[in-house]
């Protein structure tokens, strides 16, 4: 899931960056999120996973817009099901808002998933935490990058993210750039083995 402001082609050029096996069959699904008017931005229209009133905690915590955005990613992976795509084949990430989102999502979703990449995010509505998770994800993979100039979520905000996951009994695997809010080509390389390793290649014609 895209960051504010941005579309589902946002991160379209870093797949053959990850570096993952010729014939790894990963398939990529990047959701626009909707146009919808941002207080932040002064009620300008663009697309984004919820409203932000300010870039305080509190400013940033439109539940109802953030339980829309969850629903929606909740439905693609019940099509993914569908299709025949277990869910412990499914990783859920996403940058800035959208990992907010891809947080928010993965950790109170009722079935075991693959992995959590949170990208230059923070944890929504974590005075929440303990209503909203789900014990089927209690041991999920979390990876969170954060860049260390980052000037939009800071590093602190994410930080604190990171150990109100890590008070809740969470494994998360924090790791910082030296970089803004954005990523980073040593950045991809990581994601790219991390993903290697929670979607193993499965043989051909396996979901």
């Amino acid at each position: 899931m895209h960051g504010l402001g941005a579309d589902g082609n946002d991160f379209v050029p870093i797949i053959p960056m990850l570096g993952l096996p010729v014939g790894h069959s990963v398939r990529f699904i990047f959701p626009h999120a909707p146009v919808r008017p941002v207080t932040l931005n002064m009620g300008m229209a663009m697309r984004a996973w919820y409203d932000i009133k300010s870039l305080t905690a509190e400013g940033r915590e439109d539940a109802d817009g953030i339980a829309a955005s969850a629903r929606r990613i909740e439905g693609l992976i019940a099509e993914l099901r569908d299709e025949g795509i277990a869910p412990d084949r499914v990783v859920v990430a996403g940058f800035s808002q959208g990992g907010a989102v891809a947080l928010h999502t993965a950790l109170g979703y009722p079935v075991r998933l693959a992995g959590l990449l949170a990208l230059s995010t923070y944890l929504p509505l974590r005075d929440r935490l303990a209503d909203h998770a789900h014990a089927a994800n209690r041991d999920l993979p979390i990876l969170m990058m954060h860049g260390s100039f980052d000037g939009v979520v800071s590093p602190e905000f994410g930080s604190a993210s990171k150990d109100r996951l890590l008070e809740a009994g969470y494994r998360v695997d924090w790791r910082t750039y030296p970089m803004e809010h954005q990523v980073s080509p040593e950045q991809i390389a990581d994601i790219g083995r991390w993903l290697n390793e929670r979607l193993p290649a499965m043989e051909a014609g396996t979901p």
